[in-house]
C-alpha cells in the first residue's frame, strides 16, 4: 500500500503506526534484550558494519534482530523488532544490532540509556562526512547534536552516581577521523560510565598522494585551528595531530584485519565490526571463521551476472563515498562504468556535492562512461568539467543505460555501477525485477 501511495518505504510504517500509538515502545523493547543493543551510526558503512557483526552473532549461536532492510529512524529500528516480536510484542533475543541515522542517534541513545534494564550498550561510531546538505547541513551540525547527547548522558551519570544498575556504554570510535574520536574522549574522560576504544590504519603505503576535494573536518575539534597530517588515507581520514593545543589521534586498539571486502573503506567497516565483536566477548578466530563467506549488503559491491556480463553495484551517495568507490574501480581492468543520480528524497535534493567528487581522477584513462538518472544533465556537466577531452555517453532512461552499457562490454567482464541511494534501489529493480521495501 505504501509503494502504490508513493508514502515511502514498507519497511517503516509498522514501526511508524506503532510509535503514533505507543511512543515508548522502543523502551519497551530495548530492555527485553538478553545481552547487549550495538549501535552503528556514521555517514558511510553503517549498513555493511551492522551486517558483519550481525553475521559473525548468528553464526556464534545467537539470536539478533537487526533492520537488515536499511531502514534507520526511530521507525526503521522499531519495524525490525516488531518483526521478530511475538502477538503480544515479546522479543526473544540475545543482541539488538541497529543501524541507525545521524540524525536520530541522540532520540534513539536517549531512548537506551534511560532505560535501567537493558543489560549492556555498544555504540560503533564509523565517521562523519558531508552528505544530503539540504537535510542535514555540513558534518559540525551532526557533531554537536552528537555531543549534546553524550552531554547529556554526563548529566546522568551525576544523577545516577549511586545507583545499582549502572551500565556501561561502550564507544567503538574511529581514531582517524578527529570529530569522530575528540566526541569519544570527551564522553570517555568526563563520565566514568563510558569506555572508548578506537580502531584505525597503521598502513603508510596507504596514504593518499593528494588531499580530496571532499576533505571535511580538517581543523582541530578542541580549539578550532588547522589540523597537520602525517598522511591521510582518504577524504579527513588519517593519522592527525593540532600543533596549537597538542590534541592528536588516539593510538587504535586495532589497526590491522583482513578484510571480506575491496576496498579502503571496507578495511574501516570491518575494523569496526571486529572492535564491536571483542568488545562483547566473541574470539578473534569466530570472528575470522565467520567473516570468511562474508556477503555483501544490497548496493554495497553487490555482484549481479545478467546476459553474461558481471554487474558491480556500489552505493556512492555523498563525496567521500563517490571518491572511495572510484579509488576501488581504477584498480580493476578493463573498466566500464555506468553513474547513475538521483535526487529524490533518499538522497537529498540538493545535488551540489557532485563538485566535491574527484572525477579528474578519470582523465587519460582509457574507460568507458555511461551517465544516467533524474539528474543526468548535472552530472554530464561536471564529468566534462573533469575530463574535457574524452567522450561519454548520457541515456537518462535507466534501462536503457544498462542495456547500452551490457552491450559495449564482453562476456565476463564487468561493468562497475555508481549509484546514489534512490538510483541503486532502481538499478536492482531493473536488473533484478524486485523491489527493496
Amino acid at each position: 500500500m505504501s509503494t502504490v501511495l508513493h508514502l515511502g518505504a514498507g519497511a517503516t510504517w509498522p514501526g511508524e503506526i506503532a510509535l503514533r500509538v505507543n511512543h515508548g515502545i522502543f523502551a519497551f523493547f530495548v530492555s527485553q534484550f538478553r545481552k547487549e543493543i550495538i549501535l552503528v551510526a556514521g555517514t558511510n558503512g553503517k549498513t555493511t558494519t551492522s551486517l558483519m557483526i550481525t553475521q559473525v552473532l548468528e553464526k556464534h549461536g545467537f539470536s539478533v534482530v537487526h533492520n537488515s532492510s536499511g531502514a534507520n529512524l526511530l521507525n526503521g529500528v522499531v519495524s525490525a523488532c516488531i518483526q521478530r516480536s511475538s502477538w503480544n510484542g515479546t522479543l526473544r533475543a540475545d543482541y539488538g544490532v541497529f543501524e541507525v541515522d545521524e540524525n536520530s542517534l541522540p532520540v534513539v541513545i536517549s531512548i537506551i540509556k534511560h532505560k535501567e534494564s537493558v543489560k549492556g550498550f555498544t555504540l560503533v561510531l564509523l565517521n562523519l562526512f558531508r552528505d544530503q546538505l539540504d537535510r542535514y547541513g555540513e558534518v559540525d551540525v551532526i557533531a554537536e547534536k552528537w555531543e549534546k547527547s553524550l552531554r547529556e548522558q554526563r548529566a546522568q551519570h551525576k544523577k545516577k552516581s549511586n545507583s545499582r544498575n549502572k551500565k556501561i556504554i561502550q564507544i567503538i570510535a574511529n581514531a582517524d577521523d578527529p570529530l569522530i574520536a575528540h566526541l569519544a574522549s570527551i564522553a570517555s574522560i568526563s563520565t566514568p560510565d563510558i569506555k572508548a576504544f578506537y580502531f584505525g590504519l597503521n598502513d603508510r603505503a596507504l596514504f593518499q598522494q593528494r588531499m580530496d576535494h571532499a576533505t571535511d573536518s580538517i581543523f582541530c575539534p578542541s580549539c578550532g585551528s588547522r589540523l597537520a597530517y602525517e598522511g591521510m588515507y582518504y577524504s579527513h581520514i588519517g593519522v592527525w595531530h593540532c600543533l596549537s593545543c597538542g590534541a592528536k589521534r588516539p593510538v587504535p586498539d586495532i589497526d590491522a584485519w583482513q578484510s571480506p571486502l575491496p576496498g579502503l573503506y571496507n578495511q574501516y567497516n570491518t575494523l569496526a565490526a571486529v572492535a564491536a565483536l571483542r568488545s562483547v566477548g566473541v574470539s578473534d578466530s569466530h570472528i575470522q571463521n565467520a567473516l570468511t563467506d562474508f556477503a555483501p549488503a544490497f548496493g554495497r559491491q553487490e555482484e549481479f551476472l545478467m546476459d553474461g556480463k558481471r554487474l558491480k553495484l556500489f552505493l556512492s551517495k555523498n563525496p567521500a563515498g563517490f571518491n572511495a568507490s572510484l579509488q576501488t574501480v581504477l584498480n580493476m581492468k578493463p573498466i566500464t562504468l555506468l553513474l547513475v543520480l538521483n535526487d529524490r528524497i533518499p538522497d537529498g535534493r540538493d545535488v551540489s556535492w557532485i563538485w566535491d567528487v574527484d572525477f579528474e581522477v578519470l582523465g587519460n584513462k582509457k574507460i568507458e562512461i555511461i551517465v544516467s538518472g533524474d539528474r543526468a544533465y548535472d552530472l554530464a556537466v561536471r564529468i566534462k568539467y573533469a575530463i574535457q577531452f574524452q567522450n561519454f555517453t548520457v541515456e537518462t532512461d535507466l534501462k536503457k543505460a544498462i542495456s547500452h552499457v551490457l552491450q559495449t562490454v564482453k562476456n565476463g567482464e564487468t561493468v562497475y555501477i555508481l549509484a546514489t541511494y534512490s538510483a541503486m534501489l532502481a538499478v536492482r529493480k531493473v536488473i533484478t525485477g524486485k523491489k527493496i521495501v
